[in-house]
């Protein structure tokens, strides 16, 4: 059986952590900052982790990374 292929995106954007967490880093951080509110933007510093539904679509993405 040929292997699996891990979607590029995918591997690019997430991480799964020792527990089996998915981490991604925090959204609305692109662009935009001056209509943002200072306390969102600290609470939007460093990483998060994903909700159950939405790590299961990621883990789908990356096979190999369970």
């Amino acid at each position: 059986m040929p292997k699996m292929k891990t979607k590029s995106s995918a591997k690019k954007r997430f991480k799964v952590s020792a527990t089996g967490k998915v981490i991604s880093a925090q959204a609305g951080k692109r662009h935009g900052m001056i209509k943002r509110t200072k306390k969102f933007i600290r609470d939007a510093r460093g990483t998060t982790t994903l909700s159950a539904p939405d790590a299961k679509i990621v883990k789908g993405y990356m096979p190999y990374d369970r």
